[in-house]
């Protein structure tokens, strides 16, 4: 088949171009700046931003499925604030389904986020919940991923943690966590992923679901936290930094120009990102055989 991976240059994106032509697809990576040093030879490269629907739309014709993977993180505010969730998410997704349609594309699989609403508690999760609608709406074919974080080279879930210390406690040997790190998170393997997504480019199977899936286990951010600097031979004294004053915190930073988080991303921390409908299983997966967070960063030592 013919596969156009929207966003196909970034974390996910490369993972999933490799594993792709690795079945034998003709795949293309479409991105604002294409950088093909992570896509191995023979993916194609194009150039698209699904903000201008005029910039991206030929890079549809021909092609039998699109896997649209483009995101802002929900870690950090994204710059020009927290309206470009909806600009890239949900009208970017209105694109992306608008230029699938025009050109004949038959199936649409969409990287969605665990929890999406477009009623939901913070402007990631409602943008992700709009974008949802506007495949389900489609004329097209789709399936629906909605994971926890998702980890591995590349990714910036590890070094979240690191980023938060930087605005907390610069400098010091304490590292205060909002809500003393108790909010949790379901972290689920680049690795595992991908099989996955591929296996819905190619399933009739999958047509018209919706996936719910995370990790081997549910881990709380002291606990993420404690992992990554264990895995560098670290130590850190962790302190609870009530949520309140965290927000506060953020509330102030977050007007501060070039600082990455402000209020809408404290409301992420908030709640927790896990499901207890691990699906994983739809696709032949072993919920067992799924690599730890811990077994990664030991692999990186």
């Amino acid at each position: 088949m013919n596969v156009l991976v929207v966003g196909g240059s970034g974390f996910i994106g490369t993972h999933l171009c490799r594993e792709l032509q690795s079945r034998g697809h003709s795949v293309t990576a479409m991105s604002r700046s294409p950088d093909s040093e992570g896509l191995p030879d023979g993916v194609e490269s194009v150039v698209g931003d699904v903000t201008d629907y005029d910039s991206m739309a030929d890079a549809f014709e021909g092609k039998d499925v699109v896997v649209n993977l483009v995101a802002l993180s929900p870690l950090f505010e994204p710059k020009g604030g927290n309206r470009m969730h909806d600009i890239v998410h949900w009208q970017g997704t209105e694109n992306v389904v608008k230029a699938a349609e025009s050109h004949d594309v038959s199936r649409i699989v969409q990287m969605s986020a665990l929890g999406a609403d477009a009623d939901g508690d913070t402007a990631y999760i409602r943008s992700k919940g709009h974008a949802e609608h506007a495949i389900e709406s489609s004329s097209l074919d789709w399936v629906i991923f909605r994971p926890s974080v998702v980890f591995g080279e590349g990714g910036e879930f590890v070094s979240f943690t690191k980023r938060l210390k930087g605005m907390f406690a610069p400098g010091l040997p304490l590292y205060p966590l909002p809500g003393n790190g108790k909010t949790r998170f379901q972290p689920i393997w680049v690795g595992d992923l991908v099989p996955m997504l591929a296996d819905a480019v190619e399933g009739d199977e999958h047509v018209g679901k919706k996936y719910t899936i995370g990790g081997p286990e549910k881990l709380d951010l002291r606990q993420i936290t404690e992992m990554v600097y264990d895995a560098e031979g670290k130590s850190i004294t962790i302190v609870p930094l009530p949520m309140g004053l965290a927000g506060v915190g953020l509330s102030v930073l977050g007007a501060v120009p070039g600082f990455p988080m402000g209020k809408d991303q404290y409301r992420s921390l908030k709640f927790d990102n896990t499901t207890d409908d691990n699906e994983v299983g739809a696709f032949g997966v072993d919920v067992d055989s799924m690599k730890t967070l811990e077994a990664f960063l030991s692999e990186r030592k």
